[in-house]
């Protein structure tokens, strides 16, 4: 359940990653991997230091001043290639059963900490979405790619299994049982137009030639959430969460607890009081 915002949260430091920029314009936190040239291929520094930063933002989404949504995306022309075949991939066949059970627990640290974070996340899916990068998007709340863009979980084209990092629990609450069970067993490329037909997809813009307008899409669509009532934003975020394990009478009862501390949060009186005065809202 969202609790009351608490100034003191803003005194908490947020971390101070090496390996991708983190910024906040117009209460939009924008988190950019930085490895172009290897079409912003994860290494073993990525994964942990993206875990600490969605860690560190959820505690803080309840200080006042703060972003209200986030944007993910890879600097020059990718999103995401997945694991890096140097960093990680090789380095792999050199550790043991442990070893390799404490590297698949730690990717799956990651998706758990963005699916925990209160803020609701926007992909910014230019070009190719591989891998890892694949279920980074999908375990972001929006997705917006370019037309030329396409998501790849393409685990079992490696020897792999195409449940990995939580995908086989998003995907099918995503898309349906039918499409995630052909797109994970076979791995192939799904392409833009086809994700906005199942749903993967939120928006899908023209990226020709102008990639960069995939990043503006996604940033303007963060905003769209920042700008709304933060309180109800993060509500949603958590049940929508939360009421995927739960049965239908106890999603119905949570929601009805959630409903009730809403409409105890000064936004549900400016709303109607903006609306009596025929203006836009003013939210807290």
């Amino acid at each position: 359940m969202t609790r009351p915002a608490d100034p003191d949260l803003r005194a908490l430091p947020l971390p101070r990653p090496e390996s991708f920029l983190y910024e906040e314009r117009e209460r939009v936190g924008v988190i950019t991997l930085t490895r172009p040239d290897r079409f912003n291929a994860l290494t073993f520094q990525v994964y942990r230091e993206l875990t600490d930063l969605f860690t560190v933002i959820d505690r803080r989404a309840h200080a006042e001043g703060g972003a209200r949504a986030l944007v993910l995306q890879g600097a020059g022309r990718a999103f995401c290639a997945g694991g890096d075949v140097d960093d990680i991939i090789t380095r792999l066949f050199e550790r043991d059963a442990e070893g390799l059970l404490r590297f698949t627990r730690m990717t799956g640290e990651l998706i758990h900490a963005m699916r925990r974070c209160k803020l609701p996340i926007v992909a910014s899916v230019k070009r190719v979405a591989a891998g890892a990068g694949a279920v980074m998007a999908l375990a972001s709340d929006l997705r917006v790619m370019g037309k030329s863009s396409f998501f790849a979980f393409l685990f079992p084209q490696v020897g792999l299994s195409g449940a990995d990092m939580g995908a086989s629990w998003l995907l099918p609450r995503v898309v349906g049982l039918g499409h995630a069970s052909e797109i994970l067993l076979l791995g192939d490329r799904v392409p833009a137009d086809r994700c906005a037909q199942i749903g993967l997809a939120t928006q899908v813009v023209d990226d020709e030639p102008d990639r960069d307008a995939v990043d503006r899409a996604a940033f303007a669509l963060a905003k769209r959430v920042a700008d709304g009532p933060h309180f109800a934003a993060r509500m949603t975020k958590t049940m929508l969460q939360q009421e995927l394990d739960m049965d239908f009478t106890a999603a119905i009862e949570a929601e009805a607890q959630a409903q009730a501390v809403c409409m105890q949060h000064p936004d549900f009186a400016e709303a109607d009081q903006a609306r009596q005065q025929k203006r836009a809202p003013s939210w807290r």
